[in-house]
């Protein structure tokens, strides 16, 4: 059962379907071997089954290869002499003359739990511009992918947890799913009981530092997307010093906790969900999923409802149950690129057919076509259990359930029931928020998205307050979709490479449309 979280990383996979607080400062890690290694930069290898698996990345349009390498890191930063865990890194190397060069921008593209290894060759061309005077630069974040990736279930057990039904409706389907949840938490602490303690957005922002010095930078150049706004806001309070130039784009909001940020999430999904019907009744030509934009909204309603006690065939053998149709439709919500795709797989679904609604599931769980899945779920849950200090039951839900479906009545029940996900994690979580407060950073480029289902936009302003005066400087994105830079908007990308590669602040509060 996807977590809230997991949601904000969806866009990534659609791309490829078609902490604990701590007072600033600025140390350095302890062990000097470390802060000096020298990277062995290699041609990159195929992904691991843990990175979703795939062929390795092909150069870029001019020719440049993708290269990698392992960092070595703390397992726990509080025995920096202890032992270590490798990361893996990726990178582009700048396209312009030496003399112009800036360093390396470091992306993270959020989950938590997405490989940036395999996103960031996914994207590369986007960034052509930001590469004429920085290395592009991204790695698996601890418990993701290759650098100590999280276990918990196989395969065969993922297909049937992300099947199950996660809306119950009576005790023994709130029994089923409790049991359901605590069996995928215990296996993870028996197959990685090690990791589990150590994979906190703290961990990985002190990670950041030590690649900024490995990669031989002064200061850390930084673009982060959806959690990676989350993990570069933990990173401005933990070295606000060390912060060169950063983006933040589809913005996490800090002050929430688990609740507040899956009830804003339910807002954000019914606000897309609102357009994407409003967009379909008003073209020119007849909408092919309801008359209305209420009346689309009605037969979804209606068409999960039947999927309850009457799922439909989806990818063989597999059917396409509620709770698969519900994450496909969030999945296909990320983009409006993708709204096309979720037109053809609601007409299909009412003809009985739930093969694309399903291949949308898919692809925000991280399974591949072969029937293998990523560790993208297994690292989420690990990731969100150690920074988050909430454990809810399903009273707590229970109780919550009419709050979240005033919310949503597609979402609600859907986005409630999964915060039990950190429900008998074997790590207590670290905090009910991040702590992003960065008196003394450089400037911080924050943008939210006014359609943005994920990250609603209300937390780009929130986002802004928490780090303080001076520091978050604000631009307002008027679209759909989750995030604003990889919308293509020029006025969005003027600002963003304008501040990067020159230095050029925008006036706080731009508005883009």
């Amino acid at each position: 059962m996807p977590t809230p979280s997991r949601l904000r990383a969806a866009a990534l996979a659609a791309a490829l379907l078609l902490s604990a607080p701590v007072a600033g400062c600025d140390s350095e890690p302890e062990d000097e071997n470390l802060p000096t290694q020298k990277l062995s930069w290699e041609d990159c290898p195929e992904p691991s089954d843990a990175q979703g698996d795939g062929e390795a990345p092909s150069p870029l349009p001019d020719g440049a290869v993708w290269q990698c390498a392992i960092m070595k890191a703390p397992l726990d930063w509080d025995k920096p002499e202890g032992d270590t865990i490798g990361l893996e890194l990726i990178r582009a190397r700048a396209s312009g003359a030496k003399d112009e060069r800036i360093g390396s921008l470091i992306f993270n593209f959020g989950g938590p739990g997405g490989s940036g290894v395999t996103t960031l060759p996914a994207f590369g061309e986007e960034f052509t511009q930001l590469r004429t005077r920085y290395d592009l630069v991204s790695f698996d974040p601890r418990g993701v992918g290759r650098s100590a990736g999280v276990e918990c279930v196989d395969d065969e057990q993922l297909d049937e947890y992300f099947q199950q039904d996660a809306t119950p409706d009576s005790g023994a389907e709130r029994e089923t799913l409790v049991d359901s949840t605590k069996e995928f938490n215990s296996a993870c602490e028996e197959n990685s009981g090690k990791v589990l303690p150590q994979v906190s957005t703290t961990d990985a922002a002190r990670d950041m530092d030590l690649m900024r010095q490995v990669l031989g930078d002064d200061k850390l150049y930084y673009f982060g997307i959806s959690y990676g706004t989350e993990l570069g806001g933990v990173y401005a309070h933990l070295f606000p010093k060390k912060v060169g130039r950063a983006v933040f784009d589809a913005v996490v909001d800090p002050t929430q906790n688990p609740e507040q940020g899956s009830l804003g999430q339910a807002r954000g999904f019914q606000r897309a969900l609102d357009n994407f019907a409003e967009d379909c009744t008003s073209k020119v030509e007849e909408c092919p999923l309801g008359d209305t934009a209420e009346d689309v909204k009605d037969r979804i309603t209606r068409l999960l409802e039947d999927l309850d006690s009457k799922p439909i065939p989806g990818v063989f053998p597999r059917m396409l149950t509620q709770t698969a149709a519900t994450s496909g439709i969030a999945q296909a919500l990320y983009s409006q690129d993708f709204w096309e795709y979720l037109t053809e797989g609601l007409q299909q679904a009412y003809n009985g057919d739930g093969q694309i609604l399903m291949l949308l599931s898919d692809s925000l769980n991280g399974r591949n076509q072969d029937g293998e899945y990523s560790n993208v779920a297994a690292a989420n849950v690990s990731i969100n259990c150690a920074d988050d200090k909430s454990r809810y039951t399903t009273a707590d839900v229970e109780a919550k359930l009419p709050q979240f479906r005033e919310a949503s009545r597609l979402f609600g029940d859907y986005l409630a029931w999964g915060l039990l996900s950190c429900t008998d994690w074997p790590v207590p979580g670290a905090a009910d928020h991040p702590d992003v407060s960065a008196p003394g950073s450089a400037p911080i480029l924050v943008i939210g998205n006014t359609g943005d289902p994920a990250t609603p936009y209300e937390g780009a302003h929130k986002m802004v307050e928490a780090l303080g005066k001076g520091v978050g400087i604000e631009l307002t994105y008027k679209g759909q979709g989750h995030g604003a830079y990889d919308s293509g908007n020029k006025c969005v990308r003027d600002a963003v490479n304008g501040y990067l590669l020159d230095g050029r602040i925008p006036p706080s509060g731009l508005v883009c449309s």
